[in-house]
């Protein structure tokens, strides 16, 4: 996208919820020009909202959403008024912007947009250029937080990366890196090690960080950023852990413990291994609170708190009849967890998978999880700019059923159009089956309000 759009946005005050939208998502997208100058002339000129606020800051490449899903459940159980800043988005722009887990109000949202906007095309004029999407965005959120509704804690998602991310301008009270996988690496460099090294880049001096990174490369790279930054680090595996007692659908019971106690049992009803691994993150922070900052937690509310989380679209079962589960598994690692789920969670005689993909993500090493365990894989196009085709997409699964032809024996259906591949998917799912939709979001997003409820999703980041 170029910047040929700002002679045709409205120059007076925006006059609705809509207009106030569409002039956010209509700047310049993320990526092109990464770095704070902009944000950060922009905080200059709103006073510095953000010193007023405590974040918890997370960033990594999968588990940030339900994360933040389980601080802000346990926060606001145990008292706490609490900002849930999040992207992307699964059903409406103001999804992303939540206050003890209501979206930001349409009027309020127009409102802040009208307080940013001169300012946004003051620093358009200037050498910086226009602030992106995801700048505004940022913005926003830390005005309604800073101006309108004064949280005790802001749960504060990092869009891409860590360092340059402009979520970076905080000084939280503490810092979480969830993991690091493949995801992005057009970005943020092409191994393992450099997008731990961005990542890394949210660790502040003398804040503590909570981290369940399991590379040995990615674990030095945080080791060392944190002793440089005299960061205290709390890693899983060594200074806590989380061992599972019961696994089974919509169920999972674990025991933490770290090196101040043990609590258990607690129970998530979110699925797969590394939802236990999310929440024990999770549990980490809020003990790391405890310690740092006086939080109080009684441990029958960490426990509620835990049980009643929810994430929309990460292992979802969105249908019962036929039984439709969907999932935003739209890199390796996701794939893998989806796998991994789909083997030891659920209960089915046919697999039947529906995905829609992206055209910059890796699209070989996320299928690599998926085609040994289906029965029947349906090929189709997110509806969005940047789709990955699905013709293409199925000439590169046949290239690698060639390739293992003895492995890979599903039946492979090519439907562009996804809501007739979501119609040909509920067909196929038998009584016994299970039907599953994944991928990008921006699919995910689709399906999810197509079958909750019969609508269009306003999706995106």
């Amino acid at each position: 996208m170029t910047e040929h759009n700002i002679e045709q946005r409205p120059a007076g005050p925006l006059q609705s919820y809509k207009e106030a939208v569409d002039w956010i998502t209509g700047l310049i997208p993320f990526g092109i020009r990464p770095g704070l100058d902009r944000v950060e002339k922009l905080m200059e000129m709103l006073d510095h909202p953000h010193r007023r606020l405590k974040f918890i800051h997370i960033a990594g490449t999968n588990g940030k959403g339900s994360t933040s899903a389980y601080l802000t459940s346990v926060l606001l159980r145990a008292g706490y008024d609490v900002g849930t800043f999040t992207s992307p988005y699964i059903t409406k722009f103001t999804n992303r912007f939540q206050y003890n887990g209501i979206d930001i109000e349409e009027e309020t949202l127009l409102k802040l947009a009208n307080d940013l906007k001169p300012h946004v095309e003051a620093i358009a004029e200037t050498e910086l250029g226009s602030p992106t999407m995801f700048e505004v965005s940022t913005a926003l959120a830390i005005l309604f937080y800073a101006k309108v509704t004064y949280p005790d804690y802001v749960v504060w998602e990092t869009g891409l990366g860590g360092r340059l991310d402009v979520t970076n301008i905080v000084h939280p009270v503490v810092s979480v890196i969830t993991n690091i996988g493949h995801d992005h690496m057009d970005r943020l460099g092409d191994t393992i090690a450099a997008v731990a090294s961005e990542k890394a880049g949210i660790i502040k001096a003398g804040i503590p960080v909570v981290s369940a990174v399991t590379q040995p490369e990615a674990i030095e790279v945080i080791k060392r950023v944190a002793a440089e930054k005299k960061s205290t680090l709390y890693l899983l595996g060594e200074q806590f852990h989380e061992t599972a007692l019961s696994v089974r659908e919509d169920e999972q019971t674990f025991a933490f413990n770290n090196l101040f106690r043990s609590i258990e049992p607690l129970t998530i009803t979110l699925n797969g291994a590394h939802q236990r691994m999310n929440a024990a993150v999770a549990v980490m922070t809020l003990e790391v609170l405890r310690q740092y900052n006086a939080l109080v937690v009684e441990d029958d509310i960490l426990a509620e708190g835990l049980r009643t989380a929810a994430w929309p679209g990460r292992l979802e079962m969105v249908s019962k009849e036929p039984r439709i589960l969907i999932d935003g598994a739209h890199n390796p690692e996701g794939a893998e967890s989806l796998a991994d789920a789909l083997k030891t969670t659920y209960k089915y005689d046919r697999l039947h998978l529906m995905m829609g993909m992206l055209e910059n993500k890796n699209h070989q090493d996320v299928l690599k999880h998926i085609l040994p365990i289906v029965d029947t894989l349906i090929v189709t196009e997110p509806d969005f700019r940047m789709k990955k085709e699905a013709p293409a997409l199925a000439e590169l699964i046949q290239e690698m059923r060639e390739k293992q032809p003895d492995e890979y024996s599903f039946e492979l259906v090519v439907e562009q159009n996804w809501q007739h591949a979501l119609q040909k998917l509920q067909q196929l799912t038998g009584e016994t089956d299970l039907g599953v939709v994944t991928g990008t979001l921006y699919l995910i997003a689709d399906v999810r309000s197509r079958i909750l409820y019969n609508s269009d999703s306003e999706k995106g980041w």
